[in-house]
């Protein structure tokens, strides 16, 4: 009997159960639906999840979509920076949220002197992540010089006697940074500093229309020779490379070590929390054989998630969602744990990078330029390459960020709101993120009997000895999958004086004429080196520009990339130019408008615009 009564009440437990699970399989809904701002726009970038349920989360995408499963009357969640947050409840499985921009949260308080950092948004000491050991000191009010910002100020590159000095070299490389951090100070109402433009940065901020390499070279030489729009008896060429392009789906595993400062200066709202947004858009789009290992430092080092498959996104989300920022700044420790986390995961033949999150404002341990240098060039031997990822204003430090870049076979880019993360992380994940070509080189040979002068428009600190060329022990750029990478040259015609001066005749010897050339048509010769990624050994490519190649008609990319490269001298007040005005720069870059699909070109020409009234 006992066994009757036992083996009912199992039966009628089952059945509830079954019928509780029903029922919750009946209220599960697959929810979809869009974020977007009162003007309409699409928001890219908003966390979404379940009230009290960060394991759940999810993101909108470039197209300000998501997709999520929860029950029907659950509370969703609608965050991100510089929005007010909103709660909605799920009724059915399509919806549309529009949220309100919150300005008082994203504006730092600009004044001079001292200045205590606003501590609304410290959330004092770290929860720990999987085990690991808290790292973090308690957070305390941070004291410094507002105008604290550090930027490299090399001399302009000048124009070179063609007869003395007929070769110009110097590494290709792609960094953005300083494009995007002269806009962030744009669009707050400030002229930015000269030492912070840099030419070269402004003009490979955009990408253009160039012919795709063939063959079995991962990269392709472009060019175009027309009137220079700032000097017009001068000439302007324009050397455009496209490195090959690899779909998304089809680049090798990555091994990713994000390295995140976590130091008591990224207790702002455009630093660390736009860090966590920024990841946050990676994350959702690694595929199951890449994998990410996070290492933070502030006043210490630490682990907090261990290198963990590109699959298990909430655990990844989890660890970012849990960051908090306090103590001083260990930035030379940090790098060295993430190179020592990289190698321990390296992938044979994939994409090992480490992701460095910082302002650069390193204060404890191997701190200084020459220091961090010597560090990066050590371990750059290792087949890690480096991303440098800068964010924040007030105490930016954009020299010692560049020398990270440049010396860690890697790129630079400056993050200024969350759609610039979801342009260098998302649309460009490629060129951003794997290499297809390293060291890559460029040698001008210019002709004597055309070329009176040129000089090379940027790139002053990427200059190398004319020997460097062929040895390839020298360290150069590298160019990602998909990239285009732009470089221009001033040229002064034979038979245009050099107003910028030149050099008395030799008291002691006679100069040595130049032997006449073979073909005088030809203005120079481009010579490319380049190292394939699984080579230590450099493959040249070469090609001639002929004089009779200067253009009539000039095509889109050519005005629009000359129009940038006009605005970027115009800010620096460059000795070179000419009769530039912000007017001739708008004009010229409506002229190279083109398709312009995501709309970069044009916020271009509204940037400078801007310029135009601040100083009338």
């Amino acid at each position: 009997m006992k066994n009757i009564k036992k083996n009912f009440i199992k039966a009628i437990f089952c059945l509830l159960t079954a019928s509780t699970l029903a029922f919750g399989q009946e209220n599960l809904l697959n929810v979809s639906g869009i974020v977007v701002n009162k003007s309409e726009e699409p928001l890219v970038g908003v966390t979404v999840k379940p009230d009290g349920n960060i394991q759940k989360a999810t993101m909108t995408d470039a197209n300000g979509e998501f997709t999520i499963q929860v029950q029907k009357n659950t509370v969703l969640v609608f965050s991100t920076i510089g929005y007010k947050t909103v709660k909605q409840t799920v009724t059915t499985e399509k919806m549309k949220v529009v949220m309100e921009e919150e300005t008082s949260s994203l504006n730092e308080v600009v004044v001079t002197g001292k200045q205590v950092i606003d501590k609304r948004y410290s959330t004092g000491a770290s929860t720990n992540i999987s085990g690991a050991t808290s790292i973090y000191s308690p957070p305390q009010p941070q004291y410094y010089d507002y105008n604290t910002e550090e930027y490299d100020s090399p001399s302009e590159n000048r124009f070179k006697e063609a007869k003395s000095e007929p070769l110009s070299t110097f590494s290709l490389e792609a960094d953005v940074a300083s494009y995007g951090n002269v806009r962030r100070m744009i669009n707050n109402g400030q002229m930015p500093n000269k030492e912070s433009v840099r030419v070269e940065e402004f003009i490979n901020y955009f990408s253009y229309d160039y012919a795709q390499p063939d063959d079995n070279n991962p990269v392709k030489i472009s060019t175009e020779v027309s009137t220079c729009p700032w000097k017009k008896q001068n000439l302007l060429l324009k050397i455009g490379v496209k490195a090959k392009e690899i779909p998304s789906q089809n680049l090798p595993s990555s091994n990713f070590v994000f390295l995140i400062d976590v130091s008591g200066s990224m207790d702002m709202p455009n630093k660390l929390p736009l860090v966590k947004s920024s990841l946050k858009l990676l994350v959702n789009n690694l595929r199951e054989k890449d994998k990410v290992a996070i290492v933070v430092y502030a006043s210490s080092t630490g682990v907090v998630l261990e290198s963990t498959n590109g699959s298990d996104k909430q655990k990844i989300l989890g660890a970012i969602e849990n960051l908090r920022a306090g103590g001083s700044t260990a930035g030379g420790a940090g790098i060295q744990l993430a190179y020592k986390i990289a190698e321990q995961n390296f992938i044979k033949n994939g994409n090992n990078r480490i992701i460095l999150c910082t302002d650069g404002d390193f204060n404890v341990g191997v701190s200084s330029n020459s220091d961090l240098e010597k560090l990066i060039e050590d371990k750059r031997q290792s087949g890690v390459y480096l991303t440098v990822l800068g964010y924040g204003m007030g105490n930016y430090k954009d020299s010692k960020l560049q020398i990270l870049s440049q010396k860690g076979n890697g790129n630079n880019a400056y993050i200024d709101n969350i759609q610039e993360a979801n342009k260098v992380l998302v649309k460009e994940f490629g060129s951003t993120m794997y290499a297809v070509a390293k060291d890559v080189k460029i040698q001008v040979e210019f002709n004597p009997a055309l070329v009176n002068a040129y000089r090379l428009v940027g790139y002053e600190t990427r200059l190398l000895n004319k020997e460097d060329f062929n040895d390839d022990t020298k360290d150069a750029g590298e160019l990602g999958a998909g990239h285009t990478v732009t470089a221009f040259y001033e040229i002064i015609p034979v038979g245009v004086d050099n107003p910028y001066g030149g050099v008395d005749p030799l008291k002691y010897q006679k100069k040595a004429e130049p032997t006449k050339p073979t073909n005088t048509n030809e203005l120079l010769t481009i010579k490319l080196r380049y190292k394939p990624i699984d080579s230590d050994k450099s493959l040249k490519m070469e090609m001639p520009v002929l004089l009779s190649e200067k253009n009539k008609s000039t095509s889109d990319d050519f005005n629009f990339a000359a129009a940038v490269v006009m605005f970027a001298q115009l800010l620096k007040n460059s000795d070179f130019k000419g009769d530039a005005t912000y007017q001739q720069v708008v004009d010229l870059a409506n002229n190279g408008i083109g398709t312009d699909k995501n709309g970069y070109r044009r916020e271009f020409v509204r940037l400078v615009e801007s310029v135009a009234q601040m100083v009338k």
